[in-house]
């Protein structure tokens, strides 16, 4: 009888040595971009369709939560690049509730939004992280380096709560 050998224990993105041709803190947040994805395949894999749009016990759905994730890395990016929220990414902002996208068709637009957004940190990270940047209407005060930690924050935060629904998820399947 032949055994397999065990699961490779689990390395979270930051040990993993990947980035190192980034500066630390573009480094942190495209790390914090593969955390990010890491887990959300890990505790979306399973759910169906129909929970993803669920919610539970009064959670906002998980399908709120992937395309926050997504379209807000690109707002908050913009912020960084020194630039405002375009129409269309106001409009997108606007369609983050409900819908009726599939887990697969979310967790792709993740993805993608990620694989673009890795772009724009490789090029913020070279930038001087104390120039100033406005965010929104009202131009309120942040740094390129603030803006690019708040995008590793703010996805983390939703992440949080897209493997907590999930968990609920399945324990109400009990």
């Amino acid at each position: 009888m032949s055994t397999s050998p065990a699961p490779a224990p689990y390395v979270e993105p930051w040990l993993r040595g990947t980035h190192g041709d980034v500066l630390a803190v573009g480094r942190a947040v495209l790390h914090a971009f593969d955390l990010a994805l890491d887990d959300l395949t890990k505790w979306a894999q399973g759910l169906t369709d129909a929970e993803v749009h669920a919610e539970p016990l009064g959670l906002t759905a998980i399908s709120y939560h992937l395309k926050h994730i997504a379209r807000s890395t690109d707002r908050l990016l913009s912020y960084a690049e020194g630039r405002q929220i375009t129409a269309e990414q106001l409009a997108a902002m606007k369609g983050e509730p409900g819908g009726e996208e599939t887990l697969a068709e979310l967790l792709a637009e993740v993805e993608a939004a990620f694989s673009d957004a890795a772009e724009r940190v490789r090029v913020l990270a070279t930038a001087d992280f104390n120039t100033f940047r406005g965010v929104g209407r009202k131009q309120l005060p942040t740094s390129i380096g603030g803006a690019l930690i708040h995008v590793a924050d703010h996805t983390q935060r939703h992440v949080g709560q897209v493997v907590t629904t999930a968990k609920v998820l399945r324990a109400l399947r009990i």
